[in-house]
């Protein structure tokens, strides 16, 4: 058991609110046109949060990055149903997650979050991930992709990258469409140790997986957001979106977390789509570059192998 300690939340709220600053300026200058607005929540005896986003940009159609730091007297469901020992106990959580849905249909939704628990009397850990939702699969995406979180994890002797890559290619599974929501990335749920003070010793591996993020993702903006596109190209975009709205509504964990902990519900919200379809029974053509997006939808070793090599063998 890993004892909680002094209280750590605080103190890592307050460095999340630092990255949280810095990533926002980032994409503003990726973007070029949009900003972000922000909002400041409370709930009385709950904590709060800020929440930074963008609208209808160049770049970004929609794009957010929260900060939330709350508390409670009781551990949500959402996180007793797997750990029940836990029910009843007084607990302090604080995060950051991000969701940037680009307008572009070839350049690829962005999602990443880290998040804090400790339990108090009980024990603390620290979880999180990112991944990448393409509407359109480019080889050379996905490899950039996972490298760059295979670099980071290998800079950090505890990180498994093959491990947590197989959780998120687990966790981001819409059952009901027997297919990933993307193209994964990484996810791990349950960092921790049996020292009080180790929450800030994992801390740097937090925050340099925040600093990731922009070697991981802003090329790939670069590249697809200046490619052409037209109407059939957004309506697809429309309708992969629908997929991932489906998963976030139905099996998404933070979803379900930011609402047992009446969290504000336009930050909890604000990883959907801004604009999504449904039609019926949607299948594209087959050999078109819509139907191609499909092998991309199930677990392969983007890390482990080239571009090149992934072409030769489809």
């Amino acid at each position: 058991m890993s004892q909680a300690g002094p209280a750590h939340a605080e103190t890592i709220a307050d460095v999340l609110r630092e990255h949280q600053n810095r990533l926002v300026a980032a994409f503003e200058e990726q973007d070029g046109v949009g900003r972000f607005l922000s909002s400041e929540w409370t709930r009385p005896n709950l904590g709060g949060g800020r929440a930074r986003n963008l609208e209808q940009g160049r770049v970004f159609e929609r794009a957010g990055v929260n900060v939330s730091l709350v508390a409670g007297s009781n551990v949500p469901s959402a996180v007793s149903r797997s750990r029940p020992r836990l029910a009843d106990k007084p607990f302090r959580a604080t995060g950051i997650s991000m969701v940037l849905h680009p307008l572009n249909p070839y350049a690829p939704s962005f999602h990443a979050n880290f998040r804090y628990f400790e339990i108090d009397g009980a024990e603390w850990w620290f979880g999180g991930g990112m991944d990448l939702t393409p509407m359109y699969g480019f080889e050379e995406d996905a490899v950039h992709f996972h490298r760059s979180l295979k670099d980071w994890c290998a800079r950090h002797e505890f990180a498994r990258y093959p491990e947590w890559k197989a959780a998120c290619d687990e966790y981001f599974y819409i059952k009901h469409r027997a297919e990933m929501r993307g193209i994964g990335g990484i996810f791990f749920d349950r960092i921790t140790e049996g020292t009080p003070d180790g929450p800030l010793r994992y801390l740097p591996f937090v925050e340099d997986g925040l600093r990731t993020i922009l070697d991981a993702y802003l090329p790939i903006v670069r590249r697809r957001s200046v490619m052409t596109y037209g109407e059939r190209e957004r309506s697809w975009q429309l309708a992969r979106r629908g997929r991932y709205a489906e998963f976030n509504l139905v099996y998404d964990r933070g979803t379900l977390f930011g609402l047992q902990t009446k969290a504000n519900i336009e930050a909890v919200l604000m990883s959907m789509p801004p604009l999504a379809r449904w039609g019926f029974d949607i299948r594209p053509l087959p050999g078109s570059p819509e139907s191609d997006v499909a092998r991309f939808l199930q677990p392969h070793d983007w890390a482990g192998r080239d571009a090149a090599s992934l072409m030769q063998t489809g």
